[in-house]
């Protein structure tokens, strides 16, 4: 039985018992500089997984993470090495999947208080746009800014099957569901909010802003969105624009810890990733960006590759130093609820170690402590 056969069955119940959800192995490698082999890694770890023949003549979408403004940098770094995708691990992962026979690959990403194209956000954040295209010799390579409908003509709806626990569905730009497979390329960092953002809680950021946003239509889409999700999402204060459908329970918790994690695993049980990718060679620890108080800029050297987002955001917990499976009140979810075993619920994946089967190297060499 297929992953998504397995999730199309959690519509029968409300919730899976967690020793019935879907697993899968996920390859860890040891990447200590962005200066490295990165495509004889990746070509590595996809050996590992199987992932050639998967990719072969497919649409491969690839969610970045540029979260926050272009502007905002930590200690002056480059973008890359703290909170954004780093795009030489981009590059490489272009030429993977180039060289693995993909036909089309498109990036995405929900930029900040933009709905203009991706290609210029990439520039203000100092990427060579005409490097990546270059990545590849023989698949197309395209950008697509999903804040806002963009070059779509509709938006699609996708519904978390079984029992949702914020929104019955969500409306998506079509470039996340007009392709054969969906990659989440995440940064291994904290969360000040959800205590970590790895594959899962980067697709928060699949939610156009023109129909989430602070800035939102009442009815209709705003086209041209310039703030972000906090009065929806965040806080609840608002509904999203009257083109998707309400919250289920306007009287839940308008709490983030509450509604941030329900959030991320419903909207990763609508919309299910099948490629999982975390840059853990250079990035921040104590939050997500240079906003958050505390923030420190860290170096774990490390990548994971799997094809379920809750397996490998489990064993990415894990290499942090925390214990997936831990409760509310416990490192890292000290103010939230566990995303992963709400997704787990869901039918998404298994949050257990025990059933989950590391290739390359074990979680214990590369364990490396997020917690001062």
């Amino acid at each position: 039985m297929t992953r998504r056969e397995m999730i199309a069955l959690a519509s029968t119940a409300t919730f899976l018992r967690a020793k019935d959800a879907p697993t899968a192995p996920v390859a860890v490698a040891r990447c200590s500089s962005y200066e490295d082999d990165l495509l004889g890694t990746l070509a590595k770890m996809f050996d590992q997984l199987g992932l050639n023949k998967t990719v072969a003549n497919k649409t491969i979408t690839i969610k970045l993470n540029l979260t926050g403004s272009p502007g905002l940098r930590f200690q002056g770094k480059p973008l890359g090495v703290t909170h954004y995708s780093h795009p030489k691990t981009l590059a490489a992962m272009i030429g993977q999947l180039d060289r693995a026979g993909a036909r089309r690959i498109l990036m995405v990403e929900s930029c900040w208080a933009s709905a203009g194209p991706l290609e210029e956000y990439m520039l203000d954040s100092g990427w060579n746009v005409r490097s990546l295209q270059s990545a590849a010799s023989r698949a197309k390579v395209e950008f697509e800014n999903t804040n806002a409908l963009g070059k779509a003509k509709k938006y699609a709806r996708v519904k978390s099957p079984g029992t949702a626990y914020i929104f019955p569905s969500y409306e998506l730009n079509p470039a996340y569901v007009d392709t054969d497979l969906f990659m989440s390329m995440a940064k291994l960092k904290n969360h000040e909010t959800c205590g970590i953002t790895l594959s899962m809680k980067n697709c928060f950021g699949n939610t156009p802003a023109s129909i989430y946003g602070d800035d939102a239509g009442v009815d209709e889409p705003n086209e041209a969105p310039m703030k972000g999700r906090v009065n929806v999402c965040h806080f609840g204060k608002r509904q999203p624009a009257r083109i998707a459908l309400p919250e289920i329970d306007p009287n839940s918790s308008r709490e983030p810890g509450y509604r941030m994690p329900r959030i991320t695993a419903e909207l990763n049980a609508a919309r299910p990733i099948d490629i999982a990718f975390i840059d853990g060679i250079e990035t921040v620890a104590g939050g997500e960006g240079p906003w958050i108080k505390g923030l420190r800029h860290v170096k774990p050297g490390i990548l994971l590759l799997g094809t379920n987002g809750v397996t490998t955001d489990a064993v990415g917990t894990a290499v942090m130093g925390y214990d997936p499976r831990a409760p509310k009140g416990t490192a890292p979810f000290r103010n939230c609820d566990n995303t992963l075993l709400l997704a787990e619920a869901l039918g998404v994946g298994s949050a257990d170690l025990k059933r989950i089967e590391v290739r390359g190297l074990p979680i214990a060499e590369s364990r490396f402590a997020f917690e001062v």
